[in-house]
């Protein structure tokens, strides 16, 4: 096992000359010692990139942990509530971990990159809870973040612009799959996956080829609307694809200072991802426990009448909007494409089934005036943004 790398000051990822050509705004921020961009241009038509076109975004900072060793899938079940027993070599695997308490630490990707080798992609930081995790395991545990250049290309031209780039057998690729290519020597793995709710892929490659992976990328997307967007733009499309993030709708269960600030997966939307039939795993007793005797908290999706959005917004029950709140809006926004007020929140149980009517409280300021508006809102059970191209197998060409 290696230790994991030491920042002295803000890194560069592979991408960040071309990310710094393009950027008119200069606004920027720090993901986990990379310099990152909340914007390029304009916020709002990078959005529509990802809708309309491709929209390119850097994973670079993204944390990446390489995972080997005979004891390797042993070690992954017992740390990941779903089973991964079932996730073959070219498949990827969302899950989420967990403390002994059944409190998410949290989600992430696992990629099974060939028969024993996997690639755990998360938000944050575990390096130091992985090892402790490995005792009495046989296994390796690197962290590759630097190691591993990596780009999002999501969008309904996607498969277009890297079936132009030369990718054979990307037709056959369904989501959640990943497969190998070489570009121009270098090994280039490419999975559909991403964080948008629609259409696309993510691209992974050795360093010293990346500048040449977007030079080329830029090259074949030039006639599909390709463009490079921040991280703004990319939070509004995971937000209508009703996808969960670290620090909006949940806490690290280790980070947490009060008791009831974190959530389990349950609490979250995630009991798909809970396997009681496979063996033991972090927090199986609890979540066990929280499965008998119901859940605290509850994840809602939810459509809000009107254009306001809801941020931070407290959250009511229909009948009794004077007698306190259930609840509160964890990420919001006015969708384009849905043409609708949407929001991700959780309020307390047994609120939130779908189809219930709730109210919220929004503050919204014009002019230096602000105002008060209790909307209407009504809790939905799918996505807001879910188009047929994000599961055909082949996509086809926009």
């Amino acid at each position: 096992m290696i230790p994991g790398p030491v920042h002295q000051g803000r890194l560069e990822s592979p991408f960040y000359a071309r990310l710094k050509e393009l950027d008119t705004v200069n606004e920027w921020h720090q993901w986990k010692g990379y310099t990152a961009a909340n914007e390029l241009y304009c916020a709002e038509t990078e959005y529509f990139a990802i809708r309309n076109a491709t929209a390119v975004f850097d994973l670079t900072p993204m944390t990446k942990y390489r995972i080997t060793g005979p004891d390797a899938l042993d070690y992954l079940d017992r740390l990941v509530t779903r089973d991964m027993s079932k996730v073959a070599p070219g498949r990827v695997a969302y899950a989420a971990w967990c403390d002994d308490q059944g409190q998410v630490i949290d989600d992430g990707t696992i990629f099974h990159l060939r028969e024993g080798e996997y690639r755990l992609c998360s938000q944050e930081r575990h390096y130091g809870w992985l090892l402790d995790a490995a005792a009495g395991f046989d296994v390796d545990v690197a962290h590759e973040t630097d190691d591993v250049a990596a780009l999002a290309v999501q969008g309904p031209t996607s498969y277009s612009v890297l079936s132009q780039l030369g990718i054979a057998g990307l037709d056959a690729l369904k989501p959640f799959g990943l497969m190998h290519a070489n570009f121009r020597g270098a090994d280039l793995v490419i999975s559909r996956t991403g964080f948008t709710g629609d259409l696309g892929y993510e691209l992974w490659i050795e360093p010293y080829k990346a500048a040449a992976l977007w030079d080329a990328l830029f090259e074949a997307g030039e006639l599909f609307g390709i463009r490079a967007i921040g991280t703004i733009a990319l939070d509004m499309a995971r937000i209508e694809a009703g996808f969960i993030a670290v620090y909006e709708e949940f806490l690290p269960a280790d980070e947490t200072v009060r008791t009831g600030r974190s959530r389990s997966p349950f609490e979250l939307g995630l009991g798909w991802l809970v396997d009681f039939k496979k063996p033991n795993f972090n927090g199986r007793r609890a979540l066990a426990r929280e499965y008998r005797d119901g859940s605290a908290w509850q994840l809602v999706k939810l459509d809000i009448e009107g254009n306001k959005p809801a941020h931070h917004a407290y959250i009511f029950p229909k009948e009794k909007r004077n007698k306190g709140d259930i609840g509160f809006i964890t990420s919001a926004m006015w969708s384009p494409v849905c043409k609708k007020n949407i929001a991700l929140g959780t309020v307390r149980a047994p609120y939130g089934k779908p189809g219930d009517a709730l109210w919220v409280e929004i503050y919204y300021q014009r002019e230096m005036h602000w105002s008060r508006k209790m909307a209407q809102a009504t809790v939905v059970d799918r996505p807001f943004w879910y188009p047929d191209r994000r599961g055909a197998t082949p996509p086809g060409p926009y």
